[in-house]
């Protein structure tokens, strides 16, 4: 993302394919690639996953760690493509370990699933390159990047809050026809009386991308701000494609309404709770162990005022806020987010347990926003579509399998989520391309190109 975006949402921050084989349990380098490791850990700290030592099995609340029948095996039981996808990632990775820029990112995890198994599962690079500065450290102090680590995922925290938000409109608490004033009385910026609880979900509100939420005096005030928030001048809501952060900001504080939950309990007790998802959810200091902490938590700025974050929310409006909101914040590994990928493509279930009515999945992925113009400085070639909370048929990070179908999500600290419904394959790939300075590099084209590969590979 360009810079124009980021400055808004706040003032606050001034190749040759290697051999996959398994890593032990710390994810140290080995040969074949810094960093790489096709084996994760699960909550009790036993291996899972692909690689010599693993144990063949998923963690809890994931689709099956196996290869597609008949996709060709690869190294570690992975599909044959498993190797081209490592060797892309590591092609964007720091030249050297002593290279102290970089134009791609330090590490990365990508996570493939077809037809519900896993057929990919790879971390490359360093979770943690650098120190506050930023300054590159010396190779002792750096964390090597791995299958389970636990990303910041930004903007994708927007798809978990519309299926909160839209398991109240199963249970007929929410109207997404209704008035956002309706549920949220304080929703009062100038010209928002117009503004249903579905533009919320399509960006098609007129409510601008950030809020100003610096200088007030309690974390209240700072609510207050965004709910006050008056729509973009000329914005007439309803008509317009124009990316809101606050738009989705403002759907939590309804989802926290209707449920009498705050947003991160909602999560837990709605959403990761019922998959089994336990490596997902806000605040990751409260919810690892110490040793979790240093071992698999991947950091992103170390350049702001507010030093190395690593655990901490990048997103400045959602750090103002608490760390926990609408629009940023959910942190997450590779196979926990490719879960609510497959929950969707299932149509809004797992293991049998329906978490989403099949209809409302339906409404989710359909484009709301057909013949609407789009507003995007920073994208001008992106269009409108959108469904309820997901981003549909974008080729600038979906690359080829782009399709009126294709919906997913991208987040401005790297983290992305695709879900092809017609190959049934879902691709989370997470990289910490704003550690340590997120001016350095723009991630879509390699979104686009890990879809490229997987178009040319998956039929």
């Amino acid at each position: 993302m360009p810079v124009a975006r980021r400055t808004l949402l706040g003032a606050g921050l001034a190749a040759a394919t290697s051999t996959l084989t398994g890593c032990g349990a710390g994810g140290g380098p080995r040969p074949g690639g810094p960093g790489d490791a096709v084996t994760a850990t699960d909550a009790a700290g036993n291996r899972v996953g692909f690689g010599a030592a693993g144990s063949g099995a998923a963690p809890s609340g994931s689709p099956n760690a196996t290869a597609v029948p008949g996709g060709g095996a690869g190294p570690a039981g992975q599909a044959r493509y498993a190797q081209g996808v490592t060797a892309l990632l590591r092609r964007h990775l720091p030249a050297t370990p002593q290279t102290v820029a970089h134009k791609g990112f330090p590490g990365a995890v990508a996570v493939v699933l077809v037809d519900g198994k896993m057929t990919v599962h790879t971390a490359v690079g360093e979770a943690l390159r650098y120190g506050a500065g930023p300054k590159l450290l010396p190779a002792g102090q750096r964390v090597a990047m791995r299958p389970d680590s636990i990303f910041d995922l930004a903007s994708v925290t927007k798809v978990y809050t519309a299926i909160l938000l839209l398991q109240q409109v199963d249970r007929g608490r929410v109207d997404l026809g209704a008035p956002v004033r309706d549920y949220l009385p304080t929703f009062s910026g100038a010209g928002t009386e117009r503004v249903t609880v579905e533009m919320l979900l399509t960006h098609t509100s007129g409510l601008p991308v950030g809020a100003t939420v610096t200088g007030r005096a309690d974390n209240a005030a700072r609510w207050n701000a965004v709910l006050t928030t008056g729509l973009v001048p000329g914005a007439v809501p309803g008509d317009t494609f124009r990316y809101s952060s606050v738009g989705l900001m403002v759907a939590g504080r309804i989802v926290e309404q209707v449920t009498g939950q705050r947003l991160d309990q909602a999560l837990k007790s709605n959403l990761t709770g019922p998959l089994g998802l336990r490596d997902t959810g806000f605040h990751p200091d409260t919810w690892l162990s110490g040793t979790a902490r240093a071992s698999r938590l991947v950091a992103t700025d170390a350049r702001s005022s507010r030093g190395l974050l690593r655990g901490t929310v990048h997103d400045d409006v959602a750090n103002h806020l608490g760390g926990i909101a609408g629009h940023a914040g959910v942190f997450a590994t590779a196979t926990d987010l490719a879960a609510i990928g497959q929950l969707l493509l299932d149509g809004g279930t797992h293991q049998g347990r329906r978490i989403l009515a099949a209809e409302t999945v339906r409404r989710m992925l359909t484009n709301h926003n057909a013949g609407k113009p789009a507003v995007d400085p920073e994208r001008p070639h992106r269009t409108a579509a959108h469904g309820l909370g997901v981003v549909l048929d974008q080729r600038w990070f979906m690359g080829r399998l782009t399709s009126a179908r294709t919906f997913g999500h991208t987040g401005f600290a790297g983290p992305s989520l695709l879900v092809d419904p017609r190959r049934k394959l879902v691709l989370a790939l997470l990289t910490n391309r704003a550690h340590p300075n997120w001016s350095w590099s723009n991630p879509d084209p390699v979104r686009a190109a890990v879809g490229d590969l997987l178009a040319k590979e998956v039929n």
